[in-house]
């Protein structure tokens, strides 16, 4: 799996239940390969304005992710993975959304 990739795995989420969903590639670890993922949901209720993203039927790159419904990709929601946890690939996004969740996540991460 690459990054920008859409794939489907088991992700814990907060009520400690796993359950399998899609989540994106945003960063291939270094050392052994894991992969850094958020997931995905289709709960657009629970979108972070500014800092998660939409991707929609409007979205250039949303046939290709492999989603059947509209979705936030949420920064909120990260784990990393290895290889074994991936079930497979249903698609991905495009290089300029890649880019920019990357962006906003490091952002965040070094405002003081």
């Amino acid at each position: 799996m690459n990054e920008g990739d859409v794939i489907l795995t088991s992700i814990r989420q907060a009520d400690g239940v796993a359950k399998n969903r899609p989540a994106v590639v945003l960063r291939i670890m270094p050392g052994f390969g894991d992969r850094l993922v958020c997931g995905v949901s289709t709960q657009l209720r629970h979108e972070v304005k500014g800092f998660d993203d939409l991707l929609d039927e409007s979205s250039s790159d949303f046939a290709a992710s492999g989603l059947q419904r509209a979705s936030i990709i949420r920064l909120g929601f990260l784990a990393v993975l290895p290889n074994s946890n991936i079930i497979g690939k249903i698609g991905s996004i495009d290089a300029v959304r890649h880019q920019r969740l990357l962006e906003r996540l490091a952002s965040f991460l070094t405002e003081r």
